[in-house]
C-alpha cells in the first residue's frame, strides 16, 4: 500500500508526457514489496549504529542498541543519519517506555526531523492530552493529525511518510513548499500537507534556501523511546 502511495505521488507530481495507453511509456520498476524493499537503503536494522553519527560533532553515535532496537539514551545528543536525504518514502518504528512517567510534552517525547530541519513528532499521546499540533502524528507546530490511532505505552508504533523536500529559486526565495503524507500504524494522519517552513518552538520562521539532500535526524529529548526497523526509498 505503501509502495502505491508513493508511485502515485509522483506519477501525480509529473506532467502528462504519453498518450493515453501509449506501450512506448517507460515500465514501473519491478521491485520485491517485502518490507524493507530490496532497493530500500537501511538506517537501521537492529544491530549497530555504523549509518548514524552524533549531531553534534560527527562522532560516533552513542544511543544504546540491544535487542533489535537503539533507544535514545538522555544527554547523549540528537543523532543523524551518516548521509544525507531529499525526497524519500521513509518508515520507522518507535516506542515510547513502557512506564508512562510526566504529563503532556514529558512522556515519551521525541522526533524525527525530515533533513533534519522538519519534525515529525513523536511522543506518548495515548490518554495524554498535550497541544494538539504537538502530539504523536503532528508536524511540529503547524499541523496536528487528522487522527489520533497511537497505541499504549511501550507498544510498537510505526510511520509510513513520504516526503517531499522543498524546491528554491535561483537567488534563494521559495519556489515550493515541503509537503508530507504520513500513516501512523497504517491509518492517514498527514495527507500531503504544505509546511509553512522549518521546525521552531512557539515561532514559524520562514524558509531558507539549503541542499537538496540533508541528514536524517533522531532527537534526543531526554526520554527513553526506542526505534528499529528504519529504512528510507529515494523519490527521484
Amino acid at each position: 500500500m505503501i509502495i502505491a502511495l508513493a508511485l502515485m505521488t509522483m506519477s501525480q507530481a509529473t506532467p502528462q508526457q504519453w498518450p493515453q495507453h501509449s506501450m512506448d511509456r517507460p515500465r514501473p520498476p519491478v521491485v520485491n514489496p517485502a518490507p524493507p524493499p530490496g532497493h530500500a537503503i537501511v538506517l537501521f536494522a537492529g544491530k549497530d549504529l555504523s549509518q548514524w553519527r552524533s549531531d553534534a560533532d560527527s562522532s560516533a553515535a552513542k544511543w544504546i542498541v540491544k535487542d533489535g532496537y537503539v533507544e535514545v539514551k538522555p544527554g547523549t545528543g540528537t543523532m543523524a543519519s551518516a548521509r544525507g536525504f531529499g525526497d524519500v518514502q521513509l518508515h520507522i518504528e518507535w516506542a515510547t517506555p513502557a512506564v508512562a512517567r510526566g504529563e503532556g510534552q514529558e512522556r515519551g517525547n521525541s522526533g524525527i526531523f525530515l533533513m533534519g530541519i522538519y519534525e515529525l513528532q513523536v511522543l506518548d499521546s495515548y490518554q495524554n492530552d498535550t497541544y494538539p499540533d504537538g502530539q504523536a502524528g503532528a508536524i511540529y507546530g503547524q499541523n496536528p493529525p487528522l487522527v489520533n490511532p497511537t497505541r499504549g505505552p511501550g507498544q510498537w508504533q510505526a510511520y509510513d511518510v513520504i516526503f517531499h523536500r522543498p524546491r528554491f529559486k535561483p537567488d534563494g526565495s521559495l519556489d515550493k513548499p515541503a509537503r508530507m503524507t504520513v500513516l501512523l500504524n497504517g491509518v492517514l494522519i498527514q495527507d500531503n500537507f504544505e509546511l509553512v517552513g522549518p521546525t521552531a518552538n512557539r515561532q514559524q520562521p520562514p524558509y531558507r534556501a539549503h541542499a537538496d539532500k540533508l541528514p536524517l535526524k533522531l532527537q534526543d529529548h531526554g526520554n527513553p523511546t526506542r526505534f528499529r526497523n528504519i529504512w528510507v526509498r529515494e523519490l527521484e
